[in-house]
């Protein structure tokens, strides 16, 4: 990392703010983009933190703020190991620009590769401020300590506010490897921060995408082709267009990039009641084309045959069929999940006004750079002439990843020459989305006479993420698998393999992806194994890492071990003897994202009847930023993870989906929320997923704990799907 004192000018044409005082920039590594390879090449955007002449800091954060709290997290990092008074403190978010770095926020990554960065630049920041202050007093720095957003003089007790300093620390030489702070001293650093925009989202002054106004601003809705790879026939726009205040009908085209539009027709109007309304009102017919046939319930059906009987092998090692032939016995299991939609509980929405010389755009979007890339290419302008202002995000979990709804509202406001924005209704967003893929998995293992695992098949099949980059990619890769075949468990005797799962639908990032099928399949198929074994779950997910004897897996193995213990301890598991009838525990584990998440949940159920009563979740991600912050994202996994594994499952029927709304892709509500008891393990470790892992060990935990409160066991996701 390299920090940077930045001119004013420079600044104010960059930033648009008028500046002063002391005005630092923070190069960045390639590796702090969300999806990252680790070997890719430097280069060196600029992050900007402003101290102002008035003592106020202004820190820039260049990620998208959707509820994860991460404006505050990464900001805090800047103002700890720069002795900043958090209460001084404005944070501002980044819009689209090479000067933030890598700005898709997802894959739980955000903390990963920026923690390191912004603490960097605020230990530049103090050591700058610091010498200003040694400068101004004669005096070397070394007597000098900064404090609580001051420099104190420790002989003379003299002190100078970091507002007096600022314009004089911009004259000071950049540090190029500051010291940074040790743990005992963080002042925000791991502790429960309240979030720096709590007061506006109380009061509803955030704007999010749907806040946007502009002058001469038009209202569109649009509609697509429920099937995917369909086109339009015909259109009759005569029932629209008679609606008083509907000012065009337009015909979207597909554009034939990984985040275009897939095709639609658009109703605009001076209001967005309007325009939703009169868009009722098309008579329009579409060629459905090849996927018309697709229908969910059959291909689950055809998943489950290609992964029960052999198929291409990803990964062997060892003598799987000798550990088969000389088991005691085999036991095996087929495990089932269908199709998920983000469901935000904001729509997809935009604001774009294209101009001759100039396009802009305001936009709920995890991806603002990948706006720029695909309206550069749909314009045929420079990407970066492309003026992106990132807006808070009302829910996104991957959705808003995808841009085809700003390059849709590109597409009306370059015919028609107005600023538009676009909002997608709530069915429009269910039915024409991207979605978590349907899913199949199979286990066989073996186990010995004293119920030990000696062996183990894992074949998995569902439509890879890969497809909507490359439609020909018809299968998981290898490289899906990797969670699989490095499983903490570590075992000798071992083979995955791979089955058909041609995509018939848009696949896309769904929050914790692969590992919410992953995690359900090695969890409850471990508690089943216990229950073959004859040994309590505990006992024997424990024996199973304390078996593994791959050296690369030890420590995911003795984190996840230990996460479990404290999910157990916690829970009242060994005492769950003395539980009320019909009410049981269940424990599971997983790794996903560098982190360790393990769930103890408690039941009461008669097997189709099930109340979760508390939820002991367990997290190990490294040194946590913001414990508040940790715990809410926690508590929202507790919540997606039980609408998937109760409720909510996409299907399609003849090709479309057939869900439109809550009231048949029912997500979890208040009055269903159990106890939730978070529990962080303190580490020395380097920070690592927080977002997303916690999604993953919560159904299996539920399924294990449903069947010891009943005997009946789940194996398909969502337990009990609604019939649509």
């Amino acid at each position: 990392m390299l920090v940077e004192n930045i001119s004013r000018r420079d600044f104010i044409k960059t930033s648009g703010l008028a500046a002063g005082g002391l005005v630092i920039g923070v190069s960045t590594p390639m590796g702090a983009m969300a999806f990252e390879r680790e070997n890719d090449a430097e280069f060196n955007p600029n992050a900007f933190i402003h101290l102002q002449d008035n003592g106020d800091l202004i820190l820039y954060c260049g990620r998208c703020e959707m509820g994860q709290g991460i404006s505050t997290a990464l900001p805090s990092a800047v103002a700890d190991e720069m002795e900043a008074d958090w209460s001084r403190v404005t944070v501002k978010q980044g819009d689209a620009d090479a000067k933030y770095g890598p700005q898709a926020t997802g894959g739980s990554a955000s903390i990963v590769r920026m923690f390191q960065p912004m603490r960097e630049a605020g230990a530049a920041a103090k050591i700058m401020l610091v010498a200003a202050a040694a400068k101004a007093w004669k005096v070397p720095a070394e007597q000098c300590v900064a404090k609580k957003h001051f420099v104190y003089h420790n002989d003379s007790g003299k002190k100078l506010s970091y507002g007096q300093l600022a314009s004089l620390a911009a004259l000071q030489a950049v540090p190029e490897k500051p010291p940074l702070k040790e743990k005992s001293e963080y002042n925000y650093i791991g502790k429960a921060l309240p979030r720096h925009d709590q007061g506006q989202v109380v009061v509803g002054e955030r704007i999010y995408g749907v806040d946007t106004k502009l002058p001469g601003l038009k209202y569109a809705a649009i509609t697509h082709c429920p099937v995917l790879g369909g086109k339009l026939k015909s259109v009759d726009k005569t029932g629209a267009l008679a609606v008083k205040g509907v000012l065009d009908v337009v015909e979207i085209p597909r554009f034939e990039v990984p985040y275009g539009s897939i095709g639609g027709v658009a109703v605009v109007a001076d209001n967005n009641w309007t325009a939703q309304q009169a868009l009722k009102k098309l008579n329009i017919e579409w060629d459905l084309g090849e996927n018309a046939n697709y229908d969910t319930v059959k291909y689950k059906q055809q998943l489950v045959k290609n992964v029960e009987n052999p198929a291409q092998l990803a990964t062997e090692r060892g003598d799987l069929a000798k550990a088969f032939a000389n088991a005691e016995k085999v036991f095996k299991a087929t495990y089932t999940g269908g199709h998920l939609s983000h469901s935000p509980m904001e729509p997809n929405a935009s604001v774009v006004f294209v101009e001759k010389d100039k396009c802009e755009v305001w936009a709920a979007t995890q991806a603002p750079v990948a706006i720029q890339e695909v309206l550069g290419q749909y314009l045929s302008r420079d990407p970066k002439d492309i003026i992106v202002h990132v807006t808070m995000a009302g829910g996104a979990f991957g959705r808003k990843f995808k841009c085809d709804y700003v390059q849709e509202a590109a597409a009306i406001s370059q015919k028609l020459g107005v600023p538009i924005q676009l909002t997608w209704s709530r069915e429009e967003d269910m039915r024409t989305g991207f979605y978590h893929s349907i899913n199949a998995q199979h286990i066989e293992a073996s186990l010995d006479a004293e119920g030990n695992v000696t062996g183990w098949l894992h074949r998995v099949a569902f439509p890879p993420i890969a497809s909507l980059f490359d439609p020909s990619v018809v299968k998981p890769r290898k490289g899906d698998l990797q969670a699989v075949d490095d499983y903490p468990f570590g075992l000798p005797n071992f083979r995955s393999e791979i089955g058909d799962a041609k995509a018939h639908t848009r696949i896309g990032w769904y929050r914790a992806v692969y590992a919410i099928f992953y995690g359900f399949s090695f969890s409850t198929f471990a508690d089943e194994l216990a229950h073959q074994a004859g040994k309590d779950p505990f006992t024997f997910l424990t024996q199973l890492y304390d078996a593994n004897t791959i050296k690369e897996q030890q420590e995911q193995a003795a984190r996840s071990k230990h996460a479990l213990k404290v999910a157990a301890e916690q829970s009242g598991w060994f005492e769950r003897d003395n539980l009320p009838k019909g009410q049981g525990i269940g424990l599971a584990v997983h790794y996903s994202f560098r982190s360790y998440v393990a769930m103890a949940v408690r039941v009461e159920s008669d097997g189709d009847n099930i109340k979760v009563l508390q939820v002991d979740a367990v997290i190990d991600c490294g040194q946590v930023l913001n414990r508040d912050g940790a715990t809410a994202q926690m508590e929202g996994a507790v919540v997606m993870g039980m609408s998937l594994a109760l409720s909510t499952e996409i299907t399609f029927r003849d090709g479309a989906v057939v869900n439109g709304n809550f009231h048949n892709y029912p997500v979890m509500r208040i009055s269903d929320m159990p106890q939730v008891n978070v529990h962080i393990i303190e580490s020395e470790h380097s920070p690592t997923g927080l977002g997303e892992p916690g999604v993953a060990p919560f159904a299996p935990a539920l399924s294990n704990a449903v069947f010891a409160a009943s005997g009946k066991r789940y194996r398909d996701l969502p337990f009990k799907p609604m019939s649509v």
